[in-house]
């Protein structure tokens, strides 16, 4: 197909990219866009420096490819090279979504899908404001290598965003209903969980009280434990921070003891999801990699040169935002594994302390901030008042040995709004979570 140079390794990532984003703004609408393109992203490494390019013309990946080529030093021994050794020879069609392509679905299913929301939100007068939102996304990629790759697949996500502001007096509660899947059929019937939703947020809005600022046991939500998962210690097992860190290397020997014996964290772009990667962007197959196991580190995520340098394993975390990006060391799913006991049981065995159920945002490498949306008193062993809480913070080392306890059910979220951000590859999709997660101490104010 193409002609690829002697002494060089070369690889093609051809995207065929979808895209439709709908947003209304207390019921009109604001943007209607659909996005439709393919678009290449080529690079040559000839053993001590990559040469990139993006053409969005097809008919120009040959002579980007000869151009690149010309600008390199070929290098006789280039299959022994470390980083070439390591890249994976697979092939095959594996398109996934070919039957359910959220590109089948025409805009006025998308837009009625926003619009049977209406009602709902308008219904509830300590509703000021809202706005909502449905984006999907749909992506077929084509590998190719010089050493022989040639794959086929694809990715697809679509969801809705439902943002509003209750206000009560001098009270107010911002909050958001959102479903992400990987099939358009299963976003609708949620009615009777919006409703829901909108009752415990209307019921919170009229009772909530100011937290006492203090040290509290906490119990995380799958969401707030997956954002602590994902931004505290995720990052720092994207083996790229620590490329000539002698000291990051020390810091994150594996095999070195840095949590509590029940906690294990997994990254895996096998999980059905907006972090679902079937292969990343050097062609490598997805993995399950334990970063926790037991407490103890046990791996870390890889591109193909961080794994060289480290003289570790492949993960399959090489990822770009998008056809115009080189492939970085990026997270694709990250939770923490469940344990043994019920949610019930990890609230029973609490005297004093907070319930973290949503949160806005959190972020953190060596320490870690949260700033929770809904919270709720928890004394001798019952759930009481909510309560406001502007944000809980600790020492990452030390959280991590102060978890006690875990929920026995494990809940991956999706999400179709934002994702991460490394770099100038802002968004990038992934997913992450865990069960419910007990913390003997963390700081709330």
């Amino acid at each position: 197909m193409y002609n690829f140079h002697k002494g060089l390794y070369t690889d093609i990532r051809i995207e065929d990219f979808y895209e439709t984003k709908i947003i209304f703004t207390q019921g009109k609408l604001d943007e209607l866009k659909e996005k439709n393109y393919i678009a290449a992203f080529i690079r040559v490494f000839d053993g001590k420096k990559w040469y990139y390019s993006s053409v969005t013309d097809m008919d120009c990946i040959q002579s980007e490819i000869d151009k690149l080529s010309d600008m390199a030093v070929p290098c006789s021994n280039i299959d022994e090279d470390p980083v070439v050794q390591l890249f994976e020879v697979n092939k095959g069609r594996y398109m996934t979504f070919e039957d359910v392509s959220i590109r089948k679905k025409s805009i006025s299913e998308k837009k009625s899908l926003l619009t049977s929301f209406f009602s709902y939100l308008e219904g509830i007068k300590e509703i000021k404001t809202y706005k909502t939102s449905y984006i999907d996304t749909n992506v077929k990629k084509h590998f190719i290598s010089s050493k022989g790759a040639d794959i086929e697949f694809d990715f697809q996500k679509a969801g809705f965003s439902l943002g509003f502001s209750m206000v009560k007096g001098e009270k107010r509660v911002s909050e958001s209903f959102e479903r992400t899947d990987t099939v358009f059929e299963k976003l609708t019937g949620h009615e009777k969980e919006l409703k829901e939703y909108l009752d415990k947020c209307l019921f919170y809005l009229e009772n909530y009280v100011q937290l006492e600022p203090g040290a509290y046991t906490a119990i995380l939500s799958p969401q707030a434990a997956g954002v602590f998962a994902h931004e505290s210690f995720g990052h720092k097992s994207e083996s790229d921070f620590m490329l000539g860190d002698e000291n990051m290397k020390k810091e994150w020997a594996i095999g070195k003891k840095v949590g509590s014996d029940i906690l294990s964290i997994v990254d895996s772009g096998k999980i059905p999801g907006s972090g679902y990667v079937q292969y990343d962007d050097e062609g490598t197959r997805a993995c399950e990699t334990y970063l926790i196991k037991n407490g103890t580190l046990a791996g870390r995520l890889h591109s193909a040169y961080t794994a060289a340098a480290l003289d570790e394993k492949l993960t399959g975390n090489a990822r770009a935002k998008d056809f115009e990006y080189e492939p970085i060391v990026r997270m694709t799913s990250t939770y923490i594994l469940p344990g043994n006991k019920t949610k019930e049981q990890l609230i029973s065995e609490v005297s004093d302390g907070i319930l973290i159920e949503t949160i806005n945002h959190g972020s953190g490498m060596s320490d870690f901030t949260i700033a929770p949306r809904r919270a709720y008193r928890i004394r001798n062993g019952k759930i009481t008042e909510p309560v406001s809480i502007s944000v809980i913070t600790g020492n990452v080392f030390s959280t991590l040995n102060e978890i006690d306890g875990l929920s026995d059910k494990l809940e991956i979220l999706s999400f179709i709004m934002g994702g991460c951000g490394k770099m100038e590859q802002y968004p990038l999709s992934v997913g992450f979570g865990g069960p419910y997660v007990r913390v003997r101490t963390i700081n709330a104010r």
